[in-house]
């Protein structure tokens, strides 16, 4: 089953489109605090570029949900991520806006073992510190619910992110600051390689699932 890549502290058109050109199925923007944090205007003029098949995302943090509709809807990114302590309401709320929701956690939150009251299409692990560009023990990746979607993030490069594509069989996996050459610049030769790692280390498609099993390639091309 192919894992989705997704690249994500896009600042650029440039890196967007090189991005996509190297691979890449989805491209995230990150409207949060942050030294990649951009606007919805701008990210407009980018989305509205990009191929149909890959999924662009706005990144979000502890925002009103009325606010993450408003500027999601502006940029014209067709899903969202919600990388804070978002409850199971604003998630719902946000969903109904959305073809595609991600919630983000943080590996070994209480929270995961009531991941399905979220209603979110996938669910995000990262690091202690979300967005730190930290490796956490993949073995706290390991005990959510079957059949749940589940995108790696957290210290990922192009140097370990195919163990972490054979150790758990993601749905997908997020990557940031590890194929950068500055903060919210791109290295083309990273990305390169970064996909390259994941399409290498990818089960065959009648693998056996491992566990971080899903239910299957989700078309959000279905929900336009």
């Amino acid at each position: 089953m192919p894992v989705t890549v997704k690249i994500c502290g896009i600042t650029s058109e440039e890196d967007a489109l090189l991005a996509v050109a190297l691979g890449a199925d989805a491209v995230g923007f990150v409207f949060a605090p942050s030294t990649r944090q951009v606007a919805a205007g701008f990210v407009a003029s980018i989305t509205r570029r990009l191929p149909p098949e890959v999924l662009t995302v706005g990144v979000f943090r502890d925002s009103d949900p009325q606010r993450v509709v408003e500027v999601g809807l502006r940029a014209g990114v067709r899903a969202v991520q919600l990388h804070g302590q978002e409850s199971s309401e604003d998630t719902a709320q946000v969903a109904a806006h959305f073809p595609f929701v991600i919630k983000a956690f943080p590996a070994g939150d209480p929270r995961l073992d009531r991941v399905g009251d979220y209603h979110v299409h996938a669910v995000l692990l990262d690091g202690p510190e979300p967005g730190s560009g930290r490796l956490f023990d993949w073995r706290l990746a390991t005990n959510l619910p079957a059949r749940t979607r589940v995108f790696v993030a957290g210290g990922l490069t192009p140097g370990n992110v195919g163990e972490a594509v054979r150790r758990l069989r993601p749905f997908g996996v997020d990557v940031s600051s590890g194929v950068e050459q500055a903060p919210g610049r791109k290295d083309p030769r990273k990305l390169r390689a970064f996909v390259q790692a994941v399409r290498a280390a990818e089960p065959p498609a009648d693998g056996v699932p491992g566990p971080l099993a899903h239910a299957g390639p989700y078309d959000w091309e279905d929900e336009r």
